[in-house]
């Protein structure tokens, strides 16, 4: 067996720039380009929206720093799954598996292919979420749910289907896809800070006409903000600056993506370090200049309600009118391409690792000719197209309209407290493997130890209690949709052992 040839039938065939690219396509998507609207909704001011983009990213970068350790350490297929296992056992790494595989991974995945198909609607007119395919209107479920087939939605499917047969042909032509659209979207991300930066700071920008930290002199109020809250001054805004934060975090936590890939990397001890720390670099302070550039373009209630929370289409359009919104809806299908390939490609990893373990179907287990996991893929991307068909159903109380909402984006809201205590518990990993394992071989010792882990774990620990303290209802379901994982986890267990 050669050096490159794996146990599991996998290949490290991934070099130094394949691994960054995987850790900036899968974070650039599209959130960068929608999610400030809501963050300076929530925050009211640009320099609490600026903190909020810059928070995350220290959150990004602390955790990268501690996360390229574990991954040098445990350079194999499942990555934060593998670090689980070994830092907590068997059942932990599940249910960190079970709710990738139920929500966050492939429920990102179908928001993301939505995003795709909304901006290609941009250019198609017939590509529309009210173009409904063998129904007049979505069949109500009763519930508040409903379940639908748009052009919007097929679109979506038709990506998903198409990425998830790509890599099924082998890494070499996944890899080419995202190296290919990685590079182009981050030029066309480096192209809107560029245009901001020069172009902008007209007399209306958000800078010129803004308080730059005063909410409430820019006719902000927590009680607009979040309906129904009772806290008031600074108190209020610290509160709202951390749920600000949710679409910031968000739009950056695919980084780990990379390590779900780490038995197919060459030379791990490096190329994973170089991948985390540069790829994660690179995009937290383009995303903070990003911010910056909106700033420069646009007024900060231009932001707060850009049409459908495009902000950065309004701020092209704002710079170059109409051409300039055509060719960012242009830039937002290309990113949200190139991302959705990074969360396909690496996230089959996880089950296949799962599935090693005796704790998924046995087929996800298995590679296919080209070295790939083709059947963790195929199943990812059921379970993804799936998750595009349910839609809430909610009535606008003044207008009496019928709203329908997608289910993915209600569970990913839902799961965003138990994602951040995920994130907690991956930095405690390293703690627990240092006292654990301590004299195994590590290629990279995590900068700052022991402040840089406290320090992230900190934040994290804050985040989630804000977000349990202001909406206890949705991180309570959330909790929950993990739990799910419980009983499933003994019944895979049980099957192992039959």
């Amino acid at each position: 067996m050669s050096n490159d040839q794996q146990p599991s039938g996998l290949v490290r065939a991934l070099g130094p720039i394949d691994a960054t690219m995987i850790v900036i396509g899968s974070m650039i998507g599209s959130g960068i380009f929608i999610t400030s609207a809501e963050s300076a909704r929530l925050s009211g001011a640009p320099g609490w929206l600026l903190l909020a983009w810059v928070i995350a990213g220290l959150l990004t970068m602390t955790g990268a720093l501690c996360c390229s350790e574990l991954a040098t350490l445990m350079p194999r297929a499942g990555g934060v799954y593998v670090f689980f296992r070994e830092a907590y056992g068997p059942a932990m790494g599940f249910l960190y598996g079970w709710t990738l595989f139920l929500v966050v991974q492939t429920g990102t995945i179908a928001a993301v292919a939505i995003a795709f198909a909304k901006f290609f609607g941009v250019f198609v007119n017939a590509i529309s979420p009210d173009n409904y395919l063998f129904t007049k209107q979505p069949i109500s479920l009763g519930g508040g749910y409903a379940i639908s087939l748009s052009t919007q939605q097929l679109t979506a499917i038709g990506l998903v289907a198409l990425l998830t047969w790509t890599n099924t042909r082998g890494l070499k032509l996944g890899t080419l896809v995202q190296n290919t659209f990685t590079f182009a979207k981050t030029a066309a991300l480096a192209g809107v800070v560029a245009v901001g930066l020069l172009l902008g700071w007209s007399a209306t920008s958000a800078p010129r006409t803004s308080a730059w930290w005063d909410s409430w002199a820019n006719g902000w109020s927590p009680q607009i903000a979040q309906p129904g809250f009772k806290f008031v001054g600074g108190f209020a805004i610290i509160l709202l600056l951390g749920k600000s934060m949710v679409g910031p975090i968000f739009a950056q936590t695919a980084w780990t993506n990379v390590t779900f890939l780490g038995s197919e990397v060459h030379d791990p001890g490096r190329n994973l370090v170089r991948a985390l720390l540069i790829g994660s670099g690179i995009v937290v302070i383009l995303y903070v200049l990003a911010n910056i550039s909106y700033l420069a373009l646009l007024s900060f209630p231009e932001i707060q309600h850009a049409p459908q929370d495009r902000v950065a289409v309004a701020a092209m359009r704002s710079a170059f009118g109409n051409p300039g919104a055509m060719c960012m809806a242009a830039a937002i299908m290309i990113s949200t391409f190139g991302c959705n390939n990074g969360l396909i490609l690496a996230g089959a990893r996880v089950y296949f690792a799962m599935a090693r373990d005796r704790l998924f179907f046995n087929k996800v287990a298995t590679t296919n000719q080209f070295h790939v996991p083709a059947a963790a893929l195929i199943a990812q991307g059921i379970w993804t197209a799936l998750l595009t068909l349910p839609r809430t159903v909610t009535t606008n109380g003044a207008t009496h309209q019928v709203v329908y909402g997608n289910v993915y984006t209600q569970l990913l809201e839902y799961i965003v407290s138990a994602d951040l205590i995920f994130y907690l518990l991956m930095v405690l990993a390293l703690i627990v493997l240092r006292r654990k394992a301590p004299t195994a071989d590590r290629p990279y010792r995590a900068w700052g130890y022991p402040i840089v882990p406290i320090v992230s774990m900190l934040l994290a620990a804050l985040l989630i209690v804000d977000l349990v303290f202001l909406a206890p209802t949705t991180s309570g379901i959330g909790i929950l949709i993990v739990l799910t994982g419980v009983p499933v986890y003994f019944f895979w267990r049980k099957a192992a052992t039959a």
